[in-house]
């Protein structure tokens, strides 16, 4: 049977950078960061976050790792990767829902297009483990427009965090009761197995299903 657990935006801790250009909120990693370290360390095999990004610089470098980011709000960010050669490709979020998806041993550079940034991060160590991450707006389907069909959640743990506006989710079966996410809230579900979920509200979804490869 599936494990929910309810992690509400209010209760999540804001970590300053140490470069000072910005603060992170860890939504949740696996394994549980200990001492502290969180992200800073690489010390997970996947993790999800929430980070306000106050200026322009170089992204933190985590080999093995891929990585989506996916722009929640502000005016947006250019984000250029680097080679030998200079810029060599550049990612634009400039939309509220637009993202990214790169390795996390690239370089990457980030420019702000107009003052700070919210960004949503998915980060993934790809030898042990894939994620994928789809965009659900409530009450459609990417294939029948308007309809209020249940989707389907399956994999080792997945996570429903809520981008914008307020959704409720119904869980299947042995989930009875709905339960409302608001902005910055998330739903995690450890085991799935093909597990429906109905979406209802004005809000917007960031699905991420993580699968264990070893």
């Amino acid at each position: 049977m599936a494990s929910v657990t309810l992690i509400r935006g209010v209760d999540l801790v804001a970590a300053p950078w140490k470069n000072g250009g910005g603060v992170t909120r860890e939504v949740a990693a696996f394994p549980p960061p200990s001492g502290g370290q969180g992200a800073a360390s690489g010390d997970f095999v996947w993790r999800v976050s929430v980070a306000d990004v106050a200026q322009a610089g170089p992204f933190s470098r985590f080999d093995g790792v891929d990585r989506t980011l996916v722009l929640l709000s502000g005016a947006g960010m250019l984000l250029d990767e680097l080679g030998d050669a200079g810029v060599v490709a550049t990612h634009v979020l400039q939309q509220p829902l637009d993202l990214a998806r790169f390795h996390g041993e690239t370089r990457i550079d980030a420019r702000l297009v107009d003052g700070a940034t919210r960004d949503f991060n998915l980060m993934v160590r790809r030898d042990v483990a894939q994620g994928e991450l789809n965009v659900w707006r409530a009450g459609t389907q990417p294939d029948a427009p308007g309809a209020d069909a249940p989707r389907v959640l399956d994999g080792d743990v997945a996570l429903l965090f809520c981008a914008g506006g307020a959704v409720t989710v119904a869980l299947a079966a042995d989930h009875a009761q709905a339960l409302r996410l608001d902005t910055g809230d998330t739903l995690r579900i450890d085991g799935p197995n093909a597990l429906a979920c109905t979406l209802t509200g004005d809000g917007a979804v960031l699905a991420i299903t993580i699968r264990y490869t070893r």
